[in-house]
């Protein structure tokens, strides 16, 4: 084995390059204003390019698990093409002025790189760190996370200076930005693409691939748990990180951008951490009963001290923080999870299906705490609301996400095997 054939070289290091480039969809929110501004049109509607591209994300994972399971290397290549292609149309159609073309290009083409960049080095990083199938997971993952610390503040310089009201001094900066961003992604995926390789005399049992059952999966009640807990997390994640920084603002606390890197870095640390615990338990779903009930008392002690109006800035900050640590570690903690549950054999598959809870939770997250706002006026409320969620989530973990392996294997293939044994 050459001095570089080895698991940091062909698995972390390309999952990090690809994840570090993908996850950059998660500083939409840096320059949402100023795509809306350049083209005359409402935020609100600009705002639809990011959760087309989330639920496109999510779709494409769950068909393209097949696709990714039978060669990393073209899903990886194809990663890369769709995610680059997708961001250079999204600066063209930003400078035509057109929404539609932003819908197209951010949302669904881009949106198809996330999916299959996303799912391509899981497999891979599990076969590598067979005894530490949750760290090889959590650090690829944690790239996801830790993309917008590392390109908000290329992003901030590329945009350049803005005037009093907040507005770009140079606005065509908004579409430039985009060009240049989609070079440095292509060089880094194309990178990660050709050095990612599984580990030496493993190859993929083509009759085990033919046997798998969508229809076993999807009507298992282990993965329906499963994909419920996985919908839960992230949808109250997404409903309490979305309001950060108004809520932030509604206790007068004026360090929002520390606040954001802070969590941000909770975030990625919480995809590290909870995999890496996972690792060392003896039931992998324990980790989400901890992410839950530590979701759960934060949201209580909150409430108890009268609420978002009336707690201190460092219990708010607290709070933040901690379900921002259990929404990456309930990503990380995933692949591992389904792999014990599923076997690692059809994982990118199982995966990928998963991962449709992503798309919905992406349509559902951010409008669920903005409709109780819009009703209610009461950040409180919103916080009852994702402590219930929570609650439905431990339930789900304790009673219906069993411990028992999953056999997958269907009849036909049963007969094959009784064949070839006899």
């Amino acid at each position: 084995m050459g001095k570089f054939e080895n698991k940091w070289m062909r698995a972390v290091i390309p999952a990090l390059l690809i994840h570090c480039s993908i996850g950059t969809v998660y500083c939409w929110s840096l320059f949402k204003g100023d795509i809306a501004s350049y083209i005359g049109k409402p935020v609100s509607e600009v705002e639809w390019a990011f959760s087309i591209a989330i639920f496109v994300l999510g779709m494409s994972a769950a068909f393209g698990g097949k696709f990714v399971e039978k060669d990393i290397h073209k899903s990886s290549l194809l990663a890369a093409i769709f995610f680059v292609v997708g961001m250079a149309a999204t600066g063209f159609f930003i400078y035509q002025k057109s929404l539609i073309g932003i819908y197209i290009s951010y949302g669904v083409v881009m949106g198809i790189g996330l999916g299959i960049g996303y799912l391509t080095p899981v497999k891979t990083l599990m076969l590598w760190f067979k005894e530490q199938k949750g760290l090889a997971t959590g650090l690829a993952v944690a790239g996801f996370g830790l993309a917008k610390v590392i390109a908000s503040p290329l992003m901030e310089k590329l945009l350049g200076d803005r005037n009093s009201e907040g507005i770009l001094v140079n606005p065509t900066n908004i579409y430039t930005m985009f060009y240049i961003l989609a070079a440095i992604y292509l060089v880094m995926m194309v990178v990660g693409h050709l050095i990612l390789k599984k580990p030496a005399g493993y190859e993929e049992e083509s009759l085990q691939m033919q046997s798998f059952s969508y229809r076993k999966v999807l009507t298992n009640k282990t993965f329906i748990g499963i994909w419920l807990m996985f919908y839960i997390n992230i949808t109250c994640g997404l409903a309490l990180i979305s309001q950060e920084k108004g809520i932030l603002s509604f206790i007068g606390f004026g360090a929002i951008g520390l606040v954001s890197s802070l969590t941000a870095i909770f975030n990625a640390g919480g995809r590290i951490a909870f995999s890496s615990w996972g690792d060392r338990l003896k039931d992998r779903n324990s980790i989400y009963k901890i992410i839950f009930i530590s979701s759960i008392v934060i949201i209580l002690c909150t409430v108890i001290f009268d609420g978002i109006n009336n707690s201190m800035a460092i219990l708010i900050i607290a709070l933040l923080c901690i379900v921002n640590a259990g929404y990456g570690g309930g990503f990380s903690s995933l692949p591992p999870l389904l792999s014990d549950r599923f076997g690692i054999d059809s994982i990118s598959t199982v995966h990928g299906l998963a991962l449709s809870a992503w798309a919905f939770a992406g349509l559902t997250g951010n409008q669920l705490s903005a409709i109780i706002l819009e009703k209610t006026q009461s950040y409180d409320m919103v916080l009852y609301v994702i402590a219930a969620l929570f609650t439905l989530a431990t339930l789900i973990s304790i009673f219906v996400v069993k411990p028992e392996k999953v056999n997958l294997e269907n009849e036909e293939f049963n007969k094959k095997k009784e064949i070839v044994i006899g």
